[in-house]
């Protein structure tokens, strides 16, 4: 396995650590023991805990970012194309636990590891509202995308699985 393996396999244990049985069991024995290595091998590329943290975070952010930006480069010019890649990508999210994750872990151990995502968003709200459709829908669409996305998250008012496709499917008709 080479070291960028590791490294991968390392921040897949981490994710799944924290995706399943929360960030509070998330400990340098316990990902080496899922990744599969020693706590010596975790650490060398990982001195820490706080380092193993962010880099979680920054993996999972920069991968959320980087399906937004492919989705709506992808779309070609048709209006709505990041509103569209962006509901796309976050209801994709729900089931995966990507960014989610890396929220759950953030808000737990460092806020702070949020602020290029914050800066993320705030570019892809102005792209939202220059891209062809109302701006008002366009932002319509990405808060309710993000209120579904953490009623899943935090298991508050989630509702089922039929209604939740109808609301899918009445945000995706908002932008076509």
């Amino acid at each position: 396995m080479n070291r960028n393996s590791r490294r991968h396999a390392v921040l897949t244990a981490a994710s799944y650590i924290v995706k399943n049985h929360g960030v509070e069991k998330l400990t340098l024995e316990a990902v080496a023991k899922e990744a599969g290595i020693s706590k010596g091998g975790l650490l060398h590329h990982f001195p820490s805990k706080e380092a193993l943290l962010i880099g979680m975070v920054e993996e999972l952010t920069d991968h959320f970012v980087a399906d937004v930006t492919a989705r709506a480069a992808n779309a070609a010019a048709s209006a709505g194309k990041w509103s569209r890649a962006y509901m796309e990508a976050t209801f994709d999210d729900i089931n995966k636990g990507g960014i989610s994750t890396a929220f759950t872990a953030s808000l737990y151990a460092n806020p702070d590891l949020l602020v290029k995502l914050e800066r993320v968003y705030s570019d892809w709200q102005k792209n939202m509202e220059n891209d062809g459709i109302d701006p008002v829908q366009a932002t319509i669409v990405r808060l309710a995308a993000d209120g579904l996305w953490f009623s899943e998250l935090f298991g508050l008012g989630k509702i089922d699985e039929d209604l939740r496709e109808k609301v899918i499917h009445s945000l995706r008709n908002m932008i076509d």
